[in-house]
């Protein structure tokens, strides 16, 4: 059976996961820049008050993908940090200019991960690959534990084919998991490609925060227990 996975940017979010049976939650900040590095605070309050798998992102800055040795250095201590406050995996992705995987640095990160007992989880940044059939042969070979893909579409609804595509190919020696745009409405078609999880925010915008000062988003109860309707079918 698929599991289910929440993406989440508070101690609500992860408390509405436990409320409604989801599998783990995907803990980010700044959701409005498609998830950041959330701080240690938030980590340890979602480890210690729900019942939760923790999946730490572990994005320093965004706009892309490509990190400095600088970068990957706070990557890396944001990697054993999350071990030490009870993560049970990380998600990250890193890629060179031209979009394709970067090797070295992602096996320098799926093997830290794995040191410190955590899951190794390949982000969206995988959908910006040229060539998605030698990505995932990539990811297998550095021993990504799962991938998270909307089969290189805006939205993995559109991206079905490619994600079914996908689940062929890994043959069981990664776990693909769809996410982006999953809906109460379309979490059945995408559960059919034969994935093992759907991915999805649990959060809606409030408000925009006056002064520039961002987005402000809220646990969205409603769409958590849609979805998670599925999981009883």
């Amino acid at each position: 059976m698929a599991e289910f996975e929440v993406c989440i940017d508070s101690l609500e979010g992860a408390l509405a996961a436990d409320k409604f049976g989801a599998d783990r939650v995907e803990l980010c900040s700044a959701l409005y820049e498609g998830g950041l590095t959330p701080s240690h605070g938030l980590i340890k309050a979602c480890v210690e008050q729900s019942q939760q798998a923790i999946f730490v992102m572990i994005r320093p800055e965004a706009g892309g993908f490509c990190y400095s040795p600088n970068m990957v250095e706070i990557m890396k201590s944001d990697i054993i940090a999350a071990a030490k406050l009870g993560a049970k995996g990380v998600v990250f992705g890193i890629l060179h200019a031209d979009h394709q995987i970067d090797f070295s640095v992602t096996k320098i990160l799926v093997e830290l991960a794995h040191q410190h007992q955590l899951q190794a989880v390949f982000h969206r940044a995988f959908d910006f690959c040229p060539d998605p059939v030698a990505a995932l042969s990539r990811l297998i070979e550095l021993r990504v534990d799962r991938l998270l893909t909307s089969g290189q579409a805006p939205k993995a609804i559109q991206g079905c084919e490619m994600i079914r595509q996908l689940v062929v190919q890994s043959q069981g020696r990664i776990e693909i998991m769809a996410g982006s745009g999953v809906m109460p409405e379309n979490a059945k078609t995408l559960l059919d490609t034969g994935v093992a999880a759907i991915h999805f925010t649990a959060g809606k915008i409030e408000e925009e925060v006056q002064l520039g000062m961002g987005v402000k988003y809220v646990v969205d109860e409603q769409k958590i227990a849609s979805i998670m309707q599925h999981k009883r079918h």
